[in-house]
């Protein structure tokens, strides 16, 4: 007899829902044109599907609404405050709190405690905001990430990982007193959500210990990374998403969060440590940009929130219908043919625009131009992560990353599958008359982060 294949499902069911507006082609090329063809410039009422970013787009749990109502609005020493310490320290392992607005705000404080001017930050891949915010403090990032990662072809499957030669090289080269710490990212996002590795980060602790340089995790997937290790290394099938996200978290000194994407949140993130010193100065720090140490920047329902989120994001049926939606949406996409980074990562697609568009250049931002034909196409919203998202290097050249990606990332707990095979069909419209695709010029450039609000128009 055959084996039946068995589906996942959601493991939740929908209480409410939120009518979305039905544009024509016509009304989407006149709002394509008004936002200067960048899509974070659209509107959010004249988008269908909302894959911008899964940043504070998630769909929150009763339970965390329910939370919400039990928020405590003191100015000093909310409940909420200590509730959400606790489940930090239970799920996550440090040991000192500093809430903040979100993501940012943790790095803005980080940089400033940690970085002088003239350190060097390695990492396994930059991020945009965590590299600006080093920069500002004087530093300047390293990738030590693997060759393997800058590849969207090679389907190693821990593409996250550190390449310890690299990050050894710089170590004699610059001297362990300039490096202030690893920046480890937790399912590296520009790489394509890819995961690091338990025995890479075993092996990096070891390293880093013997120089006594300092681990800051940037753990805003960090439940998806553990699904990742739980499938694909050895020796942790049969481990909870909960045991190995502490696990993870324990060969690290620190880590900033942004709470909008694992956490389940619309804001709110935190800076964790475990050195009473680093968490004394931040604690000043907070002070000043974010607010009381005891709320920074948060109201008492949102810590809440976000205390409840941190629990039922390392639930194992969660994370396991999560990123079972996003390997779907991956899966269809190659079957027409479309070309993405593999294997596939955790919170989204992230297409080869290079691959998709062949005969645009670089310099004629192929990856702004499909994320800006996708929502012509059928009003889906996409990102551009490539060389408008790498930026400008301090001289003022552009950086020209390998990877020129557009990042389809799915929001936790709000679409179905039928929207998920919307998408992919529109992807593969699209795919079917890029020849006809021309490229695009930069008409407006802001001075930091210019992805956000940059102009351009077609060539």
């Amino acid at each position: 007899m055959k084996k039946i294949k068995q589906s996942w499902a959601e493991p939740y069911k929908i209480k409410m829902v939120e009518l979305l507006k039905m544009t024509t082609v016509a009304q989407r090329k006149k709002a394509l044109k008004e936002a200067g063809y960048n899509t974070f410039l659209l509107r959010s009422e004249d988008v269908y599907i909302d894959l911008l970013t899964d940043s504070g787009t998630s769909a929150m749990s009763d339970r965390q609404w329910a939370g919400m109502m039990m928020g405590d609005e003191a100015y000093a020493g909310s409940r909420n405050f200590y509730h959400l310490e606790e489940v930090v320290r239970d799920v996550y392992g440090y040991k000192y709190l500093i809430p903040t607005h979100q993501g940012r705000g943790a790095e803005n404080i980080l940089s400033k405690v940690l970085i002088k001017k003239g350190d060097i930050i390695p990492g396994n891949m930059y991020f945009t905001t965590t590299r600006l915010h080093q920069e500002l403090a004087g530093g300047k990032f390293e990738d030590v990430i693997i060759d393997e990662a800058h590849d969207p072809e090679n389907t190693f499957p821990f593409k996250g990982n550190v390449d310890l030669n690299k990050l050894k090289s710089l170590i004699k080269k610059h001297g362990a007193p300039k490096i202030p710490y690893v920046s480890i990212a937790t399912s590296v996002n520009m790489a394509g959500g890819q995961p690091i590795s338990m025995k890479n980060l075993k092996e990096l602790r070891a390293l880093t210990k013997k120089h006594h340089i300092r681990i800051i995790h940037d753990m805003t997937r960090v439940a998806e990374n553990a699904y990742f290790i739980q499938q694909k290394e050895k020796g942790y099938a049969d481990r909870s998403i909960k045991s190995i996200v502490k696990e993870i978290c324990s060969l690290t000194d620190g880590a900033t969060m942004s709470a909008k994407k694992d956490a389940l949140v619309n804001i709110g993130g935190f800076l964790a440590v475990n050195d009473y010193d680093v968490y004394e100065e931040a604690r000043n720090m907070v002070v000043v940009y974010e607010g009381l140490h005891t709320y920074g920047g948060l109201a008492g329902r949102d810590m809440e929130a976000m205390a409840i989120g941190i629990k039922e994001s390392v639930g194992d049926e969660h994370i396991k219908a999560r990123i079972g939606q996003v390997i779907y949406l991956g899966e269809k996409m190659m079957h027409y043919g479309v070309p993405i980074v593999q294997p596939i990562g955790g919170h989204g697609i992230f297409v080869d625009a290079k691959k998709f568009l062949p005969h645009i250049p670089q310099d004629q931002f192929p990856a702004q131009t499909l994320a800006a034909e996708m929502y012509l196409d059928s009003g889906v919203r996409t990102m551009e992560r490539g060389v408008v998202s790498a930026g400008r290097k301090p001289n003022g050249e552009n950086y020209y990353p390998k990877l020129e990606l557009v990042r389809f990332t799915i929001p936790r707990r709000v679409y179905t599958q039928a929207h998920m095979d919307v998408i992919a069909e529109s992807a593969a419209r699209v795919y079917e008359r890029r020849d006809a695709i021309k490229g695009m010029k930069m008409v407006y450039e802001p001075k930091y982060l210019r992805f956000f609000q940059a102009r351009f128009e077609k060539l």
